[in-house]
């Protein structure tokens, strides 16, 4: 009956672990071997023979025939040899089955962390064949418990660990629950291979937008960045290879569907989608959303980049959001220290610095750096439309407006009907004298 145990527990290791049976009797043979030689001594004169139908395990102790015995755990003299076998001859083997429950407690010892040890070479083996090509991906697994205040995951094949830093604060979980976190790491313990997850890396969130955005996955959109403060607010800045194709449309989905799964997902962590731009100011005004900006100074200095930004005066606190979360994000995406302005400080600085320097009325402030008014402030200008006028020179909204619209309509996108209407909202924008007669209907419905 205790065989019959034997190979239930083997059996459910085998099922639960993914660990082949054959290297599970593999195991169970080379822990008995182990037991044995601890008992008895010798080398490798032992056999052991288990029926994996029954159970039954059996050990052979193999002796060579001999004329005067030196070593008795490998020889035996031929009148012993004779008494069990009447035709044996000096130089032939012969064999006697022991008895299991005479090993000792020593030996049984022994033959466990042997059994230990090859399951966990076994688990470790199948593990990696399961998940080593999983890292740094998303996995999905069942809530089973907590360990101090580390989430316990089963993956099926075995379980993984959520530590605390990488759990989202104050999510929790009921038994049962379905957990998608990022492969974060696979690491050898002495109890086996262990599993880190992570739900707080950026490219958790990444992955997330590849398995709900098909534009990602197919390579039409690219994700150019991604930072976090987990469970509170995300940026996530994208880029489109397609000029037809809108990255901050197509993530966001009809409705706001797509992004809606994706935040259900992460706890109801508010997510900003920026349309990623090679124009440090575009990229940094676009990744203070949702503040508007009016203007933005750069400077690529030695040691660091530096961009002042001004904003509305009833913009401020928005743009720097709660706890400086909104700007401490936006310059860790964009990679550029941030210092933000009102207009009313910005102009009261100015000033303030010009009278020092004696220069009333000069530009103080990151005077290294061009200040723009973006394009986007444009009404009707949309993200793929601005890239292709910067593309094309026109960078700021004052080149639009004294451009010519012939220059214009030769962009994708733009036509001679888009181009005039450009021009004319743009010179509107900057306070130009109206010209004569109005401009025609757009040929694109962009503006």
């Amino acid at each position: 009956m205790v065989n019959q145990e034997l190979l239930s527990v083997l059996d459910q290791l085998h099922r639960e672990k993914g660990i082949p049976q054959e290297t599970l009797l593999e195991a169970l043979q080379s822990a008995i071997l182990t037991a044995a030689r601890r008992r008895y001594g010798g080398g490798d004169n032992f056999q052991v023979e288990i029926d994996p139908r029954t159970g039954e395990i059996q050990v052979l102790h193999i002796r060579r025939i001999v004329e005067n015995v030196t070593s008795p755990m490998e020889e035996v003299s031929l009148a012993e040899a004779m008494e069990s076998d009447p035709g044996a001859e000096v130089g032939d083997e012969i064999g006697a089955f022991l008895e299991i429950d005479d090993f000792g407690r020593i030996a049984a010892q022994a033959a466990k962390q042997v059994i230990f040890q090859k399951v966990r070479e076994a688990e470790w083996s199948v593990v990696a064949r399961e998940f080593g090509g999983k890292k740094g991906n998303v996995v999905a697994g069942v809530y089973i418990g907590q360990e101090k205040r580390n989430f316990i995951i089963d993956l099926g094949k075995t379980e993984a660990i959520l530590p605390f830093k990488e759990q989202i604060p104050r999510e929790s979980f009921h038994r049962g629950d379905r957990v998608k976190a990022l492969l974060l790491d696979i690491r050898t313990t002495t109890r086996g291979p262990q599993l880190i997850l992570s739900r707080t890396h950026p490219d958790f969130l990444a992955r997330l937008f590849e398995k709900e955005v098909p534009e990602i996955s197919e390579g039409i959109i690219e994700i150019k960045g991604v930072v976090r403060d987990p469970g509170e607010r995300a940026k996530v800045a994208v880029l489109s290879r397609d000029p037809n194709v809108d990255p901050v449309g197509s993530c966001v989905g009809v409705k706001g569907s797509r992004v809606q799964a994706i935040v259900r997902e992460i706890h109801g962590e508010k997510i900003d989608i920026i349309d990623w731009s090679p124009d440090p100011g575009t990229f940094i005004a676009r990744a203070l959303s949702p503040a508007k900006v009016l203007r933005v100074a750069t400077r690529d200095g030695e040691f660091e980049k530096v961009a002042t930004v001004v904003v509305a005066n009833q913009q401020l606190s928005l743009a720097i959001g709660r706890r400086g979360q909104n700007v401490r994000l936006a310059a860790k995406l964009t990679g550029w220290k941030i210092d933000i302005f009102s207009e009313q400080q910005y102009e009261a600085d100015r000033i303030s610095r010009s009278a020092e320097a004696g220069h009333e009325g000069e530009p103080s402030i990151a005077p290294e750096g061009p200040s723009i008014i973006l394009l986007e402030d444009l009404p009707g200008m949309g993200g793929n439309m601005a890239d292709a006028l910067k593309a094309a020179g026109f960078d700021t909204v004052e080149k639009v407006a004294n451009a010519v619209a012939e220059d214009i309509a030769k962009l994708p996108k733009f036509g001679p009907k888009t181009a005039a209407k450009l021009i004319e909202t743009a010179r509107d924008f900057m306070g130009y004298p109206k010209t004569s007669g109005s401009a025609p209907e757009s040929d694109s419905g962009s503006l």
